[in-house]
């Protein structure tokens, strides 16, 4: 069982409107509801992948009810979130559709008290006793200790779990000191990192920092990997456009499954490539178009490239 925590799950909702203009009125033209938090989005990829998922987090109020209703639906997941009595946030895309933009809003989250993190924490040690990966992945609420992520990793290596990290900002400093196995940042997270905005000095200091391996998120251009057995650029065979919203956590799950069925990091980084252009593709956040990956995966180009010590 792969085990992925959302911390600040959400209810995804996603408008498509014909144009967006600012300080406009627009009609939408179609619109979806998905379970969302980046945990979320990896659990059903890995599921749609015929991987066996649980996932955990907070959820509350009747947004986290939709939320519940919606993943008992999703075959292959199995819901273990928390309980507690503030309202899952929600979070809003809205897609133009005569560009392909997309203009995102986040709520903040519920408050979590002491109580709950106590029973979250309860809860996240039960599940890694059947774990063979897990994934760390996304924001923090409110209230939740800056460190958490750093907890929850020293947690999963005292129970030799292999645990992949994506988040941002302080929690994601905090959590590389712990020395996770992957960490999944972005550009422009990785650059905040480490002071450096050049990718191939900043996976190295992530490195340094305690990460055993970088894998950084380029964007349209695919991703960097680096670890002690190399480093590697996967990038897709051509631009895709759509809506961005969950290609990351798509990627993440890519990552995932590669480590729980043991491929190489070549294999992992063009399978988690092929799903992140594919889910640019697909209609609605945290969902990826299965034909565009079986025809992207095959097409990714994966280069070795010298690594520094």
């Amino acid at each position: 069982m792969i085990l992925t925590v959302t911390l600040n799950t959400a209810l995804d909702i996603t408008y498509h409107v014909r144009t967006l203009r600012p300080h406009g009125s627009h009609r939408v033209s179609e619109v979806t509801e998905r379970p969302g938090g980046k945990g979320l989005n990896v659990g059903r990829v890995l599921a749609a992948l015929g991987h066996e998922v649980t996932v955990t987090g907070f959820t509350g109020g009747a947004t986290g009810r939709a939320v519940r209703d919606q993943l008992a639906g999703t075959a292959g997941v199995v819901d273990a979130l928390v309980p507690v009595q503030g309202s899952t946030r929600r979070t809003i895309a809205v897609v133009d559709t005569t560009t392909g933009d997309t203009t995102q809003l986040n709520e903040p989250g519920p408050a979590i008290t002491p109580a709950e993190w106590s029973a979250f924490q309860e809860t996240y040690e039960r599940l890694l006793r059947s774990a063979s990966a897990v994934a760390l992945c996304g924001s923090l609420p409110p209230g939740v200790p800056v460190g958490a992520y750093a907890q929850l990793i020293r947690t999963a290596r005292a129970s030799a779990v292999p645990v992949l990290l994506d988040t941002s900002g302080e929690p994601l400093r905090r959590g590389v000191a712990a020395r996770p196995d992957i960490v999944k940042p972005n550009a422009e997270e990785l650059a905040e990192l480490t002071g450096s905005h050049d990718p191939s000095q900043a996976t190295r200091s992530a490195r340094r920092r305690g990460a055993h391996t970088v894998v950084a998120s380029l964007g349209a251009e695919g991703l960097l990997a680096e670890n002690a057995a190399g480093r590697w650029r996967a990038a897709p065979p051509r631009r895709v456009h759509g809506n961005p919203t969950g290609a990351g956590d798509s990627a993440v799950a890519g990552l995932l499954s590669g480590l729980v069925e043991d491929l190489p990091w070549p294999e992992r980084l063009a399978r988690a490539v092929a799903l992140s252009a594919a889910t640019v593709l697909a209609p609605a956040a945290g969902e990826f178009d299965h034909a565009a990956y079986e025809a992207l995966a095959g097409q990714v180009a994966v280069t070795s490239e010298a690594s520094a010590a």
